[in-house]
């Protein structure tokens, strides 16, 4: 049972039932730089993760 989450070419595995932010901060991801898909629908950082789900990592660019 678990979630993959995909940031460019890395790959991460959590436990279903976290929220999108729990996860993001246990892979040391840094929820404002990215934007999170699954099945091409964003998805906020209060989403419960379930079993079998792929979520996209789409790294934010900012600059100035």
């Amino acid at each position: 049972m678990t979630v993959k989450l995909i940031l460019r070419d890395k790959e991460f595995e959590v436990k279903p039932g976290m929220t999108l932010l729990s996860s993001l901060q246990k892979v040391n991801v840094l929820p404002e730089s990215v934007i999170a898909t699954r099945e091409g629908e964003m998805i906020l950082e209060d989403e419960i993760l379930k079993d079998g789900d792929v979520v996209k990592l789409i790294a934010v660019i900012s600059g100035g």
